[in-house]
């Protein structure tokens, strides 16, 4: 499809590129508002752009808008791209702009433009009767939108703000193909279903309180599940040569002011005082792996340095932003930094790599690298941005992976590899992340001792590989739809006794079980067996044990399984050893 850029340029770009798919989606939320103009004149309308998945629109209406409303707004989009309008691009001067705005009474766009320079040419697309201030870019035409569908409606602060008006958000998504809708409204229901909310209450794993917005309670069961990936993550890290160490969960005001967190992500802290001190609660683990660093000299000899810590942290979201585990105000990072000498950045990049894949691997994830570049809100010397960028593409074109580029997205302190993956029903999460940093070494004055005797400074790499461990646990939830994999479940055998005359018997077989490093659990209900292995089977309990009569005669066990086997549920009596034999337990 061809995009229209505010120069005039048009560039051939396919849906499929993130670039296409970003100007089809904005072009989708100016239709949205040409429709809603239609049908509501008087509305002023604020901005409209893509996102990650589809676009929306933030508009003051003169009345109440609901639900209930989307169907005549999404049916009047239809007519607009039925009509076939052409996307047109023309500039104004800053006052013309303001002027041209002013005289359709839309103050929003207004206060936008004048915060722009005033020497500045001001772009405007238009399509049939609606016209926009916009930087774009645009598909050509409005006949390329084969498939709408109107989401949902929010409201928003105008710009974020607390301090601004209430608008009202209208999301949406749109595809250039009718079967593409399908495929996602058929994605969104299966992601309905494993929310992972829903499931986290419903299997007993975790409890979101309203004593604590953004504060996850985990329960048992929930707590098993993070522990085994914790457990999983200091084995491969203790292979791979990582030293573990923990830091404390808030620091002085002043490291923070050191490290560049205080000017560049102080919205994002919680802060406290302690003897007239101010303190901020660690939002991030790398200033206290400075200040550890710091606590001895060092030599090139112990180069690359691989230091883990899975550490606590906290950061202020926004309540409105708050999503179970995905989003949260406090989680578990399990972060490392590895400081190393300029010839080994490479190396260390590329084994940090194969370490990240072969956990998605495990789980059973694809992923997809993308390089995020130097943002505007950044510190460091073109030099050294530069040194870090080119560092990252050679490590990964050098190991024969492929990478996408996200300008302008990366950490204040450096360029990143941002790892996305891709979950059992097509979305994709961005987890692991590698940060190449010339920047903090300097700000603490790191220092190591080189082969010629004399002072050097370290280059330091922030990753993660999990990223936040509590996300991971809720993206395991809605990968799984809660069947986790055997190693994976927090009760991995549910022992079902037909009557309470074989309770005992149930009790020694759950001790056997145990004793072997089983997981178990038994059902000492006084209910009827059928009842029992409905609800085990909501449970999503890989095994099930029934045991009667002839299994404590026989000192034996019945199998069932909670996916079939072979089209079979049911594996039979057998003993103990022979369960797990057979299952590899």
């Amino acid at each position: 499809m061809k995009v229209l850029f505010s120069n005039g340029e048009m560039k051939e770009y396919g849906f499929d590129e993130a670039e296409g798919k970003k100007a089809f989606w904005h072009s989708s939320a100016h239709v949205l508002a040409q429709a809603v103009k239609r049908l509501y004149p008087d509305v002023k309308c604020g901005i409209g752009p893509a996102i990650e998945n589809g676009f929306y629109y933030d508009f003051e209406f003169p009345c109440q808008f609901q639900e209930e409303n989307l169907r005549e707004v999404e049916e009047e989009m239809r007519k607009i791209v039925k009509e076939s309008l052409s996307f047109q691009v023309e500039e104004k001067s800053h006052e013309d702009a303001i002027a041209y705005m002013e005289s359709i009474n839309e103050p929003y766009k207004v206060e936008l433009i004048r915060e722009l320079p005033q020497d500045e040419r001001i772009s405007f697309y238009s399509q049939g009767d609606y016209r926009e201030f916009c930087a774009g870019p645009h598909i050509s035409n409005t006949c390329q939108i084969k498939a709408i569908k109107l989401l949902s409606v929010a409201g928003a602060y105008w710009r974020g703000s607390e301090k601004n008006k209430m608008l009202t958000r209208i999301y949406g998504i749109s595809f250039p193909k009718a079967s593409e809708l399908e495929a996602y409204l058929h994605m969104m229901e299966e992601a309905k279903a494993r929310d992972h909310r829903k499931l986290g209450k419903e299997l007993e794993l975790f409890a979101l309180m309203e004593e604590g917005p953004g504060l996850p309670f985990y329960l048992p069961k929930g707590l098993i599940l993070k522990n085994l990936l914790i457990d999983y993550w200091r084995k491969i890290h203790s292979r791979e040569g990582y030293q573990e160490l923990s830091t404390p969960i808030m620091l002085m005001k002043g490291i923070w002011e050191q490290s560049g967190h205080w000017e560049h992500y102080r919205e994002n802290m919680y802060l406290t005082r302690v003897d007239d001190t101010e303190y901020a609660i660690k939002p991030m683990n790398c200033p206290g792996g400075m200040l550890v660093y710091k606590s001895k000299s060092h030599s090139y000899r112990e180069f690359p340095m691989r230091v883990g810590e899975l550490g606590i942290v906290h950061r202020a979201e926004k309540t409105g932003r708050l999503h179970g585990l995905m989003r949260a105000r406090c989680f578990t990072q399990d972060d490392a930094h590895i400081f190393m000498r300029e010839d080994q950045v490479e190396s260390e990049i590329q084994g940090v790599i194969r370490l990240i894949e072969e956990v998605y691997s495990k789980f059973g994830f694809s992923y997809e690298i993308e390089l995020s570049t130097r943002p505007e809100n950044s510190i460091g010397s073109d030099e050294d941005w530069e040194l870090a960028t080119n560092s990252l593409k050679s490590a990964v074109e050098n190991i024969g992976k492929s990478y996408s580029v996200n300008e302008g997205d990366g950490a204040f302190y450096g360029p990143k590899l941002d790892f996305h993956l891709k979950d059992s029903i097509g979305r994709t999460w961005q987890c692991g992340t590698i940060q190449l940093d010339f920047q903090l070494p300097q700000r603490f004055d790191l220092d190591y001792i080189g082969e010629d005797g004399e002072k050097h400074r370290p280059i330091m790499l922030h990753r993660v590989v999990f990223g936040s461990i509590d996300r991971f646990v809720g993206i395991l939830i809605e990968h799984y739809a809660g069947k986790f994999p055997l190693w994976l479940a927090p009760v991995q055998v549910k022992i079902l006794p037909v009557s309470e005359k074989y309770l005992d018997y149930a009790k020694t077989v759950a001790a056997e079980l145990r004793e072997r490093g089983v997981r178990v659990e038994i059902d000492e209900r006084d209910e009827k067996l059928g009842l029992k292995i409905r609800e085990a089977r909501l449970s999503k309990v890989p095994f099930m044990m029934i045991l009667g009569e002839k299994e404590q005669a026989a000192h034996t066990v019945s199998v069932r399984v909670r996916d079939a086997v072979e089209g079979k549920q049911e594996l039979g009596e057998m003993n103990l050893e022979e369960f797990l034999c057979q299952n590899n337990f």
